[in-house]
């Protein structure tokens, strides 16, 4: 794997490669380049029609278990590559053992859990949307509300974090709901997604024009849009903002989910048990440390008791002293480099602008010792911060910074513990370890509104819970305000971004024998 890789896009359900050198992706622990990816004159016309005549209208034809099928036999063939597929996110990632396996294997989970769910759906091609509604005077005249799949193409564009499961989650609801998907993975990492389609279609397990992949720059990929596509995007904000004011995007009314920036939370209520505490300091150093803090699910500001700091800090503290960082393919690293030179210079930007209005708790913001690594690369090693109050200061609850950094904020009361979590304007997830459950029943209305999910941790389950950065396809992945205010997974949820739902009114009966499929 020393060679620098061509990577090309699946288009038109053939392998084509762009023109010129493109873009260079690079081993994020060494520097060198390992792959290059071009889509100058690729024509991506012609890839949005052929999917959605021809993938379209296959995945239309088929029913929810047949659906299911073929994601079954995408996470069959993905799997068995994985140990291929974990080399290449340690090549171009800067993945650990663990960290590679935790994409790669949520990923295959996340496509069998759908398959799961298409084989449940059954020998059907649409969905009923609640009850028939009795509309006039007499019992036969009737509405009712159906979901079947959008006309078009599901065009996702994913984070350069998570290259595997981030193709999965979106194609998984996508497929199941009936609608074929074109794929643009982050090009800085985009060599996994690539092996990972490369294992399907080499399985040669989907009808034509199901999948589609773009590696390497967007270009003009979304003036391509067409009436009945459908648009899903993770990433920044900002760049979720310009795709929301897309021409293409505003004179079709594609709609666009956004998963974008999140200030997550974890609060430590007062008066928790041993059990409780002990997976509160748990989880926060894992999602700390864990793909070295470039989850978007991860825990960026940490609210504790005032009275309760300095143990945290000495607890947690000890827990990131035994994080040994480094190079990736060494077996006693448990923590590698972030994922390119922009997300470098992106993190050690937002660390000076945290440094402004929070003190070190623990760690260098300089850096700290990197494990066979003689200069170079990615780094940054774990950062304890700490602020002054729960409400105070404004970066700490604007910035996040995508790295192993957070922020201990004290709070005084569960008022003020509440006040702070919400100046981060919408997450995707806060998590809550306690057991005073009056205190639960009062945070948790309070919460609610500004997240996607809420993990609640208590010590009957601490040993066996969860931690907030274990995104699970049975429940919803997205949140409001900053979060993007999208929706992702969920079960059948996942799937109402790829349906159109549509009122049928008629002769009751009649109608209930002709929905029956």
């Amino acid at each position: 794997m020393s060679d620098i890789t061509p990577l090309s896009s699946y288009l038109e359900d053939r392998w084509q490669s762009g023109e010129g050198d493109g873009s260079a992706l690079y081993d994020p622990t060494s520097d060198a380049i390992v792959a290059r990816a071009s889509t100058k004159g690729l024509d991506l016309a012609a890839a949005f029609r052929h999917a959605r005549t021809v993938g379209g209208a296959a995945l239309r034809g088929m029913t929810f278990a047949e659906r299911g099928a073929l994601l079954k036999a995408m996470s069959k063939a993905i799997h068995a590559r994985r140990e291929e597929l974990i080399e290449v996110g340690r090549i171009n990632g800067g993945n650990t053992r663990g960290d590679a396996k935790f994409d790669i294997d949520g990923a295959t989970g996340t496509l069998m859990y759908y398959a799961g769910l298409g084989k449940s759906l059954g020998d059907k091609t649409l969905l009923l949307d609640g009850d028939p509604i009795t509309i006039g005077a007499s019992s036969r005249l009737q509405g009712q509300h159906i979901l079947t799949p959008k006309p078009g193409v599901a065009v996702h564009i994913n984070a350069f974090n998570f290259p595997a499961w981030g193709l999965a989650e979106k194609a998984a609801c996508a497929i199941l709901a009936g609608m074929p998907v074109i794929s643009k993975p982050g090009t800085a990492t985009a060599m996994l997604t690539w092996a990972m389609v490369k294992a399907v279609t080499d399985a040669d397990i989907l009808p034509a024009g199901v999948l589609s992949l773009v590696v390497g720059s967007a270009r003009d990929l979304l003036d391509h849009l067409e009436w009945g596509d459908v648009v899903a995007f993770t990433g920044s904000a900002d760049t979720g903002e310009m795709m929301r004011r897309h021409p293409r995007v505003l004179a079709t009314g594609v709609p666009v989910n956004v998963e974008a920036d999140s200030l997550n939370a974890t609060v430590l209520l007062p008066d928790a048990e041993d059990a409780t505490y002990d997976a509160f300091i748990r989880d926060v150093h894992r999602e700390m440390t864990q793909k070295a803090g470039q989850k978007c699910t991860a825990t960026r500001r940490i609210f504790v008791p005032e009275d309760m700091i300095d143990e945290v800090v000495e607890d947690l503290g000890e827990r990131l002293a035994g994080t040994k960082v480094g190079d990736p393919a060494r077996d006693d690293v448990r923590m590698g480099p972030l994922a390119s030179k922009a997300q470098l210079t992106s993190a050690r930007e937002g660390i000076a602008a945290l440094l402004g209005e929070t003190d070190v708790a623990w760690g260098d913001p300089a850096g700290g010792d990197v494990l066979g690594v003689d200069g170079g690369g990615c780094f940054v090693t774990p950062l304890l911060l700490r602020a002054e109050s729960a409400t105070g200061g404004d970066a700490v609850h604007r910035l996040e910074v995508f790295g192993p950094v957070s922020t201990l904020l004290p709070y005084a009361d569960l008022d003020e513990a509440a006040e702070g979590v919400r100046m981060g304007q919408g997450s995707l997830v806060c998590s809550i370890y306690g057991d005073d459950r009056k205190a639960l029943g009062a945070i948790i209305p309070r919460l609610a509104g500004w997240h996607g999910r809420i993990v609640v941790t208590d010590a009957k389950i601490a040993d066996k819970a969860y931690g907030p950065g274990m995104v699970m396809p049975h429940l919803l992945h997205g949140g409001p305000g900053r979060a993007g205010g999208g929706e992702e997974l969920g079960g059948l949820r996942g799937m109402k971004l790829y349906q159109q739902r549509t009122a049928i009114q008629g002769n009751g009966p009649l109608l209930a024998r002709l929905l029956d499929r």
